[in-house]
Formats: C-alpha cells, structure tokens, sequence
C-alpha cells in the first residue's frame, strides 16, 4: 500500500465515524427537511385570528346590513315608537321603482367608468415616466404623489374648490374664464370632481404600476428598443402583458374605490348638487338613510351596490382566466 493510499484510507474512516462519508454507489443523501404533519389544516389554524378579525369586522356588518334591508326601519322604529315590521323584498321593489335611483346609477357608473380609465391612464404614464428620468426629479415626482396619496379626503376637495373659485380661484384667472361657476353645471361639477378623484388615487397605481416595470428584465427592454420598438409599442406588446397581473390589481381597486366615491362628491358639489344633479350611488344611500330617516332603504343600496362590485370583479377575474392569467 503506497502512502497516499493510506492516508485515503484513514482520512475515510474518520469521516465514516463523524458521518460524513458518502454511501456506497456515490449518491449523495436527501437533504430535503420531512414535510410537516396535519394536512391542510395546519394552514387554517394560521389563518383562524386573522378571519376572525376580519370576521368581526366585515362579515358581521355586512350581515346587519342585510337583514337591515329586510325591515321596515326608520326613525320611529329607531326610537321605539312603532315595532319593526318584516317587509321582504319591499324595499328592494320601491328602491327599484324609483326612477331617480336608476338615474343615479347610469350617473354612477359612468363617472367610475371614467375616473377608472384616467386613473390608470395618468398612473400608467407617469410610471413608465419614472423610469426615464434621473434620480433627484423621480424622488421628487415620489414625494408630491405620494403627498397627494397622503392627502385627506375632504382636505383634498377643499383645496380643489378653492382653486376653482369663481371669486378667489387662481384657475380661472390663467384661463381668462372670469366668475364662471364649475359646481354649477352638472357636467362640469363632475369634471371637476373627477379631477380630485385622479389626483388623489393614481398615485397607488403609479407606485404599484412603477414596482412592476423595475421588475422586467432590462435584457427584454433593450432587446425591444434593439430592434426600433418605439415606447408606445413596448409598453403595449411587452411590459403590458407581463404587468397584466399587477394590473389586474390595480384596475380591481380602482373600480371599487371610484365607484363607492363619497367625500368628494359630497363636499365638492355641496351634498349632491343643484336638485340632486351630482348624485352618485353612496351620497343618494346617504340622503336616504340619515337626511330622511330611511334606514332600511340605504341598506337595500348599500347591498345592491356590494352585490355589483362583487359581479364585476368575479367577471373581470373570470374573463383573465380564460385569457390563462395567473394572479
């Protein structure tokens, strides 16, 4: 036996003896860790605070809300001077035989339709802006959206009325449009709500929207400008299919957001407008629930208004997942 033969030798059995040594046949052992025991159930218990918070609160309120909807519930029956009556499916006949209601739900989805697509719109380009600029005007363009994100609700309406003051507003001056009234007209009120309503919400589709595009491969990008892809071809054969989840996303929150919009239409168009010209679905549940003491009949529109959001949303997850989108 030559000496290296033996120093093999040795060298093996102390490995043998710590364990370490490879079994017979070269193969290496599994390092794979046991799966854990309990099956499914295991996840659940994980969850089981999480539901139960959630639970409490959403599930329960969304439940008052309904069997709300079922009774004849208003003041009186708040304050104990009459009982409260079962009424069905009453509620939800007058609510539907009321053509004011059906006025303001066409109103409704169209203005959420259309703060939806400019919300996207100007959330889309801006990140796609972003990520062309340097450094010190990205943060800075961060910061000032992110200071609009940040804005309250009713700050935000507040301020917007004030630059479109007929009297004061330093908008009409530069448009030379003197003491016209934007609040006045039904259209113009809600352009100008609608104008809050981006400034307030693209910010969470530009940050979101921003994230994803860092996420593409720059190889993608550069091999797309390569062969002369101009941005607009890009942004729509490259980064938005592979941003169609992340979009998916933001479109879903976009929709449920604009379309329950409430404090801006309220304070901006002073509860709705001249003769209820401004309504939107939340302010008219409002008025009916709390101005006229109708409690049963804004909770039928509280629950007509989650059963439409729900559809959309199942709709919109079903038609990309025909599409083979995972999300």
């Amino acid at each position: 036996m030559t000496p290296n033969s033996s120093v093999v030798v040795e060298r093996s059995r102390v490995l043998r003896r710590r364990g370490l040594s490879r079994p017979r046949g070269g193969s290496r052992k599994s390092n794979t860790a046991p799966r854990p025991q309990g099956g499914w159930g295991v996840p659940w218990l994980y969850l089981a605070p999480a539901l139960v918070v959630l639970g409490g609160l959403l599930v329960y309120p969304i439940y008052q809300l309904g069997l709300i909807s079922f009774f004849q519930y208003t003041q009186a029956q708040v304050s104990g001077g009459e009982p409260t009556t079962f009424e069905g499916f009453g509620n939800y006949s007058a609510l539907f035989s009321d053509s004011q209601f059906w006025q303001v739900l066409v109103a409704t989805v169209l203005f959420a339709g259309a703060c939806v697509v400019s919300t996207l719109a100007v959330g889309c380009a801006l990140a796609v802006l972003l990520t062309r600029v340097r450094a010190l005007p990205r943060l800075v363009l961060m910061l000032a959206a992110l200071g609009a994100w940040a804005t309250p609700a009713v700050t935000g309406s507040t301020v917007w009325l004030l630059l479109f003051d007929p009297d004061f507003g330093p908008v009409n001056r530069i448009l030379g449009l003197g003491d016209h009234s934007w609040t006045y007209g039904r259209l113009s009120a809600f352009f100008l709500v609608l104008l809050e309503v981006v400034w307030c919400s693209f910010p969470f589709v530009m940050v979101t929207v921003y994230a994803g595009i860092r996420a593409v491969p720059s190889e993608v990008l550069e091999a797309a400008a390569l062969d002369g892809a101009s941005q607009w071809r890009i942004w729509r054969s490259i980064l938005t299919p592979m941003l169609r989840p992340i979009l998916t996303v933001v479109t879903i929150q976009s929709v449920i957001w604009d379309f329950k919009v409430f404090t801006q239409i309220y304070v901006m168009t002073n509860g709705g407008g001249i003769a209820g010209q401004n309504l939107v679905l939340n302010v008219y549940a409002y008025q009916q629930a709390f101005a006229s003491s109708k409690y049963s009949l804004g909770s039928a529109i509280g629950v007509v208004m989650l059963l439409m959001l729900l559809a959309v949303t199942l709709v919109y997850l079903r038609l990309l997942r025909r599409q083979g989108e995972e999300l």
